[in-house]
C-alpha cells in the first residue's frame, strides 16, 4: 500500500495512520516523500509524470507488481494519474479529498484558471535560483506533531477558523517548502487527470463535508461516476487525516477487506 501526501507535505502526514492501523499486519505500508518533498529533495522539475515514474520504479524495486494507492489531495491526484496511466499496477484507489476541478469554488477556481501564469512564475523563480538567489536550507516539517497540536486546539469556532487559516495558508507552506516547487505543484494539482469513468479498479472516495476548497454536492456527483466506486463523507474541513484520523483509518481498513 502506497501512502501519498498532499501539497507541500511529506511522509510524516501518514505517521499516525501507520502506527495505528491493523493493515500493517496485512500489507507492506510504504510512506513516500514525493520528489521535491521531505528527504526526496531536488532542485529539478517535478510533476505528475515524474512522480508516477518514481512510484512505479519504487514498486519495481520492492518486487511489487501491484499496490493499493492511497492519497490525500495532491496525493490523490498522483494516485489517480497513475491509475489511468498504468492500471495494471493499481489494485485499488483510496482518494481523500481529490481535486475535481469542476467542483472548485472561490479563490481555488481562480488559481486553477491561472495555471499558465503559475507556470510562468515557476520558470522565473527557477531562473533566479539558477543564478544563486535561493534558500540554502529549509526547516524540517513534522506533520504528526503539528496535527496533534492542531487537534488539541480545536473545539470552538475561533479555534477552527485559526486552524483553517494555518492549514490553507500559502505563507505557512512556503516557510518549509521551496517556492518554485510550490508553484509547480499548484499547476499539477489543478490539472484534469482522468475521467472517473476510465478508472475500473475498486475506488474509495472520502470527501470532507466542510467544502473548504470545493462544492460538496459537485464533488459527490463526480465521485459517483467511478464504476466501482464507494463514496463516504467525513465531518471535517479538508484535512481528515488531521481532524478525524481514526475515522479515516477505519473507513480505509473496512474498504480494504474486500480487496485482493
Amino acid at each position: 500500500m502506497l501512502l501519498l501526501h498532499g501539497l507541500a507535505s511529506n511522509l510524516t502526514r501518514w505517521s499516525e495512520f501507520v502506527s495505528r492501523t491493523r493493515l500493517a499486519d496485512e500489507r507492506d505500508l510504504v510512506r513516500v516523500d514525493l520528489r521535491g518533498h521531505g528527504d526526496s529533495a531536488t532542485r529539478g522539475r517535478i510533476g505528475l509524470e515524474t512522480w508516477c515514474d518514481d512510484l512505479l520504479a519504487l514498486l519495481d524495486a520492492q518486487g511489487a507488481p501491484r499496490a493499493v494507492w492511497v492519497g490525500h489531495s495532491l496525493g490523490a491526484q498522483v494516485a489517480l494519474f497513475c491509475a489511468a496511466r498504468a492500471p495494471q499496477r493499481v489494485a485499488g484507489l483510496a482518494l481523500i479529498d481529490p481535486v475535481f476541478r469542476p467542483a472548485l469554488h472561490g479563490r481555488w477556481r481562480w488559481l486553477a484558471r491561472a495555471a499558465p501564469l503559475l507556470a510562468l512564475a515557476a520558470s522565473l523563480v527557477r531562473a533566479l535560483n539558477a543564478v544563486g538567489l535561493r534558500r540554502r536550507e529549509l526547516p524540517p516539517l513534522d506533520l504528526r506533531a503539528l496535527d496533534e497540536l492542531a487537534r488539541a486546539s480545536l473545539g470552538s469556532p475561533a479555534a477552527e477558523a485559526q486552524f483553517i487559516r494555518r492549514y490553507s495558508s500559502m505563507r505557512a507552506d512556503l516557510r518549509t517548502f521551496r517556492t518554485v516547487h510550490y508553484l509547480q505543484e499548484l499547476v499539477e494539482m489543478f490539472r484534469d487527470v482522468a475521467a472517473p469513468e476510465r478508472i475500473t479498479m475498486p475506488t474509495l472516495v472520502l470527501l470532507s463535508t466542510g467544502a473548504t476548497f470545493a462544492d460538496l454536492a459537485a464533488m459527490r456527483s463526480i465521485a459517483a461516476r467511478f464504476p466501482r466506486g464507494e463514496v463516504r463523507t467525513i465531518d471535517c474541513h479538508h484535512w481528515p487525516l488531521t481532524e478525524r484520523p481514526d475515522e479515516v483509518r477505519q473507513l480505509i481498513e473496512a474498504w480494504c477487506t474486500g480487496l485482493p
